[in-house]
């Protein structure tokens, strides 16, 4: 037997040093970003109580990504990833003295006869058995090269075709509906499939991901994860896995695996680091497959508390004065994805009380509050917001959310239960606070209403905090200074900014979390003019200025010179690049 070993064993110590190559490893992933202090830490704690190997448990756990730990693998040891045209393209070598199972058992393949060597891509390169095998099975001495598992499983797939499987027909229409999804569900309950679906999953909750976005396209599967507002491309499964990974969601949720033409909306619950997280999945049919979303839901990573999420001390004062008012609307605004529900959760946890009925009508429900009665609409048997709204009024609430005031029959309902004693609560899809009035105007709602019901409209944006490990401070450029007259918001002295950076604590964006800015108007006698006058929202805007209401850009300017974020990113959450301040 000619083998030639070129890896540590695992019980080996290194030259020069008492770390075991473990123990590198992991150090090795949190310097280089990888993998954070805190994950390691936890995966060292279940390799305590396990027994279990710390780079298995990190790969188990969603910790660290196959292409992560493969790379921390070749720069601990000094040995190549395989690429994957670097696999054999259509016969597999050596056949008739290796065979599959054992091969995939090992999770090792022979993809090259280099210079009398046997050149072997493996998954685990800390484990000798495989190469020593492979060796005294072929008579050739083996050089071991890195493996990323997914890629390795495709180029199973490809070389040692499973009895009985057959690729997927061109023509959907031509293979028969049950038929077809059989195959689906099959493709889904691979192993390979099953344990890539949940590392996507998990190292998007593990990272604080807000969303998984994956798209099919020609030649590949994007899998793009929402850091702060903002998607991040990670390594790609190969495209042939496209169906397998879909289907697996659809089953997940449970959803039609069959149904590819129609959108299909549904929830998926998995326990991730010992808690229950939800996941909102979406997809949609799209030119080469469909597209799944699935929005994170961690209750534990959301915080219902108005400091924690930022908001200025002045909007929160003039929010709970109008949640403390018996009757009327408090809406908040913003576009999708700008911590409207997060708010107004916030708000309703304050009301929550034995001495009052809190209802919410929600589509969908995306956090679970104790004490509060929630209600999930379903427009495909007849429940929507309108329907809802009229039979709760006969439950005799005192406050009542509206996940969105949609249309006109929306609004008047919840006018009409303004006007009879109770607070409604609702959102809207308005760029600004004094947009909504005339949203609202638009849909229906007739002047002398708005102006008898509505109390408040808190205008909002999420703007990405600045990472506090690694912000720097530097004098304010006297550019800024001028166009946005920094020197008249602060008596500091001198006027400085800080930037981001980059460091592993926030994945090298220089970013780590979300607060929010916000203006709050509250309708006066110069509003309730312009509202009978029908002007537009600018007017009613420049009234809302002169009566003291901040508004969200001026907001987001104090909290960059406050130190929490930057005027770039005030200005690309705005998108107020030209406004002067």
């Amino acid at each position: 037997m000619n083998f030639i070993p070129n890896v540590p064993a695992i019980s080996d110590e290194p030259v020069g040093t008492d770390e075991p190559p473990i123990a590198r490893l992991g150090r090795l992933l949190v310097e280089t970003g990888r993998c954070d202090a805190r994950s390691l830490d936890r995966a060292n704690r279940a390799a305590d109580e396990s027994g279990g190997r710390l780079d298995v448990i990190l790969l188990q756990l969603g910790l660290v990504s196959e292409r992560g730990l493969a790379d921390g693998y070749a720069e601990l040891l000094g040995m190549p990833v395989v690429s994957t045209d670097r696999y054999p393209p259509e016969e597999p070598l050596l056949p008739e003295k290796l065979t599959p199972r054992f091969l995939r058992d090992v999770r090792a393949l022979p993809i090259a006869l280099e210079a009398g060597e046997l050149v072997v891509a493996v998954v685990d390169p800390l484990d000798l058995f495989a190469p020593a095998a492979i060796a005294s099975a072929t008579g050739y001495p083996v050089r071991t090269e890195i493996a990323v598992p997914i890629e390795l499983e495709a180029a199973f797939d490809r070389l040692y075709p499973r009895e009985g499987e057959t690729h997927t027909n061109p023509d959907d229409e031509a293979v028969p509906l049950e038929e077809d999804a059989e195959r689906l569900k099959d493709l889904a309950s691979e192993a390979p499939v099953i344990r890539l679906v949940n590392q996507i999953i998990f190292r998007a909750v593990e990272t604080r991901a807000s969303d998984i976005h994956i798209e099919p396209f020609e030649d590949r599967l994007r899998v793009r994860y929402r850091y702060d507002g903002v998607l991040h491309e990670m390594e790609s499964p190969s495209p042939r896995l496209i169906p397998a990974i879909t289907s697996r969601i659809k089953i997940m949720a449970r959803l039609d695996i069959a149904e590819r033409r129609l959108p299909q909306d549904g929830r998926i619950k998995l326990a991730v680091r010992g808690q229950e997280i939800d996941f909102r999945v979406s997809t949609i049919p799209s030119l080469h497959g469909e597209t799944v979303v699935l929005r994170v839901l961690d209750r534990n990573a959301v915080t219902f508390d108005y400091e924690k999420l930022g908001l200025a001390p002045q909007v929160v004062h003039r929010l709970d004065e109008m949640l403390a008012l018996p009757n009327g609307i408090v809406l908040v605004t913003g576009p999708t994805g700008s911590g409207k529900t997060t708010t107004l959760y916030t708000g309703l946890l304050t009301l929550n009380a034995v001495t009052r009925k809190v209802v919410t009508v929600e589509d969908p429900i995306e956090y679970q509050l104790s004490g509060i009665n929630q209600i999930q609409i379903k427009p495909q048997i007849g429940l929507s917001f309108a329907t809802l709204l009229r039979s709760i009024l006969r439950q005799d609430p005192d406050v009542i959310m509206v996940g969105e005031i949609r249309d006109l029959e929306t609004a008047q309902i919840a006018v009409q239960a303004a006007l009879t004693g109770h607070l409604v609560l609702s959102t809207l899809h308005t760029n600004s606070a004094a947009a909504a009035i005339t949203r609202l105007r638009d849909m229906g709602v007739e002047d002398y209403l708005l102006t008898a019901v509505l109390r408040g409209v808190m205008g909002q944006r999420l703007v990405r905090r600045l990472c506090d490990l690694c912000k720097t401070e530097q004098p304010a450029p006297a550019e800024l200074i001028k166009r946005f007259r920094l020197d008249t918001r602060t008596e500091r002295r001198p006027l400085t900014l800080f930037h981001p950076v980059g460091c592993p604590n926030c994945r090298g964006t220089g970013y780590r979390g979300r607060q929010a800015i916000a203006e709050f108007l509250a309708p006066d006698a110069e509003i309730e003019r312009l509202i009978f006058a029908r002007t537009d929202h600018s007017a009613i805007e420049r009234a809302a200025i002169a009566g003291g209401m901040i508004t969200m850009f001026d907001a987001g300017i104090d909290a960059a010179l406050a130190g929490t974020t930057t005027i770039e990113e005030v200005a690309r959450s705005i998108r107020s690049e030209n406004q002067d301040g």
